[in-house]
């Protein structure tokens, strides 16, 4: 009997996206038996999700991405600074402001010697903008690095598995597949940066003199790529959905277990939402965002069941009345062990109330979901706040008691 066949698909979200996938790709590594993230058939990862495809197809673990990106514990060059992300574009706006005179010089003459008006002069200076406000390009540079250490690869070619990085070409609008075949010559750093380069955020990746920005502005998953070929299992995960604002009673059962979870990780819940239009451009742009994308995906995923039956298709994305990852900045990296923290729980939370719905179609794939692993309530991705050495093996010894009591029943 041939081996089950696994992939993976990583949509994007900014920071706040890989975030949510770390939390998530450690409680399903964990609670499913035979699941290792770095042996799947194929990735995909678009954005962010490219990001975190790119390490686990160099056999990073999620718990090494963790350390990395998280914890900030990883030894270099695998630890993540933050700050490789918020550099400005200096080389950009030195660009764009050399043309300044130019621009300045041709818009006069419109106005006064050949009489045009002054709002088609003022849309030519419009060129002074810079097209993005930070810098990729250190980001690319400690990709370069960590991709370099024993046993991994900065080459697409030179993988055990296949990995896909999805972008965009600005110029035709098309989605570029880097790692496919005509591409897989571009090194795995730069397809992570073009893929990642969202418009206005960051300027666009200049490869082979094409330019690239963010892949989500096609499609948010890209997984025919993968379906194609001949998957059994094609596990999703979506960091972004929009936001369903609060009509229910907090006697409801998700506002019971929103409580139990913000209580588990010794924080007050987020308030509740009820209009989104009292938070302003930042909330309205966001759900408008988030609405875009997830319209997309849920498109997407119904084609994919259509077109490729024999595969089953689990997709992992926040509950949609969470507003703890909702209200989060999709680019701050202050609260990240705190989201990360709740999105691992929350995908727990998630695997035990859809177990009965996703037991077989692991077990189709050869795979084993656990739910005495699920059943332990102390079980966590970091330490609490304040929480001794001591008291995290107290906690992980009465995790792994509770597991073998559900076991033994």
């Amino acid at each position: 009997m041939s081996q089950p066949r696994i992939g993976l698909a990583l949509a994007g979200g900014g920071p706040l996206g890989a975030i949510y996938e770390v939390g998530a790709l450690c409680a399903l590594e964990e609670a499913v038996e035979g699941l290792d993230f770095t042996a799947c058939d194929g990735y995909i990862g678009v954005s962010a999700g490219g990001f975190m495809a790119a390490g686990l197809a160099n056999g990073m673990t999620p718990r090494q991405l963790c350390a990395a990106f998280i914890e900030n514990t990883a030894e270099p060059p695998d630890r993540f600074d933050p700050a490789e992300l918020l550099q400005p574009a200096w080389t950009e706006f030195g660009q764009r402001l050399r043309l300044l005179p130019s621009l300045l010089r041709d818009a006069a003459r419109e106005v006064l010697v050949e009489g045009r008006s002054v709002l088609g002069a003022v849309e030519r200076l419009g060129r002074v903008l810079p097209t993005g406000l930070l810098s990729s390009d250190r980001f690319g540079e400690a990709l370069d690095r960590v991709f370099a250490l024993p046993g991994r690869s900065n080459d697409f070619r030179k993988l055990r598995h296949r990995l896909i990085l999805v972008a965009t070409d600005l110029d035709s609008g098309e989605a570029i597949p880097f790692g496919a075949e005509g591409w897989d010559h571009v090194p795995i750093s730069q397809a992570v940066q073009a893929s990642a380069a969202l418009p206005g955020l960051f300027p666009p990746v200049e490869i082979e003199g094409r330019y690239f920005v963010d892949g989500a502005l096609k499609k948010t998953l890209h997984a025919s790529v993968l379906l194609d070929r001949g998957l059994d299992l094609l596990i999703c995960l979506n960091p972004l959905v929009p936001y369903a604002s609060n009509r229910l009673s907090s006697r409801d059962a998700r506002s019971r277990r929103a409580r139990k979870l913000a209580s588990r990780l010794g924080r007050a819940p987020q308030p509740r939402i009820h209009r989104l239009v009292d938070g302003g451009l930042p909330l309205v742009l966001s759900q408008t965002f988030r609405s875009l994308i997830h319209s997309r995906l849920e498109l997407g995923i119904r084609g994919y069941e259509l077109s490729h039956p024999q595969t089953d298709i689990v997709l992992f994305e926040p509950d949609p009345r969470d507003a703890e990852l909702f209200m989060a900045n999709t680019f701050s990296y202050r609260q990240r062990r705190h989201l990360a923290e709740h999105a691992y729980q929350a995908t727990r939370e998630l695997l035990r109330e859809r177990a009965a719905d996703l037991a077989p179609k692991f077990a189709r794939a050869g795979l084993r979901l656990r739910e005495d692993v699920l059943a332990s309530r102390e079980a966590r991705l970091l330490p609490a706040p304040g929480e001794t050495r001591m008291q995290e093996a107290l906690r992980t010894l009465r995790s792994t008691l509770s597991v073998l009591e559900a076991r033994a029943r």
